[in-house]
């Protein structure tokens, strides 16, 4: 296969999965709703902590920096935070190992009334499924965005959010940028209606 070959196979097998995706209508009325949470969440006074291991930690990041900063126009700066200091994540992964790394920070920060996005594409990342149950025992809500069903992390979630792949994450966690971005939109259509003129 050459190198215009490899191309459009990586393009096809990335429209193949957004397509299973936008048909999906149980998982497109879970995104819904998991934007309505987090638009309740941030209206009552809470915030949103996310976290994620490599790529994902990636797309937490990413997360937390649209709704603190700016997604498409100008609005007030949502309470988020990604979980990925890098003093926290090597204090604690150090004094009580890796799978630690986020659970002790939601112990420390998380109140009942706030809300985690777990971001694992595999469904059972153990320091993201520790952090899940830790918000969980404090009385916050959880969304998860994995790549498999009937994993540790759908199991704690109030909301699973899963998107379909090709033979590796690479296609899910694409999917898992789009889906980010609809949320914050959500979150936007929300509680900046103005900014959005066919609402």
């Amino acid at each position: 296969m050459n190198g215009v070959d490899s191309v459009k196979s990586a393009l096809a097998e990335a429209a193949d999965s957004l397509s299973r995706l936008q048909s999906d209508s149980a998982m497109l009325e879970r995104i819904a709703q998991a934007g309505a949470l987090l638009a309740d969440t941030f209206a009552a006074g809470g915030r949103a902590y996310s976290c994620g291991n490599g790529g994902s930690m990636c797309d937490a990041m990413h997360f937390a920096e649209e709704l603190t900063g700016r997604f498409r126009d100008d609005r007030r700066g949502y309470a988020a935070l990604a979980i990925s200091d890098p003093g926290h994540l090597t204090c604690v992964g150090n004094d009580y190992g890796y799978e630690r790394v986020f659970a002790r920070f939601i112990e420390a920060h998380g109140r009942a009334g706030d809300i985690l996005l777990a971001i694992t594409t595999s469904g059972t990342s153990r320091n993201v499924v520790a952090a899940a149950q830790a918000a969980k025992d404090l009385g916050m809500k959880v969304i998860a965005l994995t790549g498999r069903a009937s994993t540790p992390i759908t199991e704690l979630a109030d909301i699973a959010l899963v998107t379909p792949g090709g033979r590796y994450a690479d296609r899910v966690q694409e999917l898992h940028i789009k889906v980010i971005h609809i949320l914050i939109e959500l979150v936007e259509r929300r509680l900046a209606p103005e900014n959005y003129t066919d609402v």
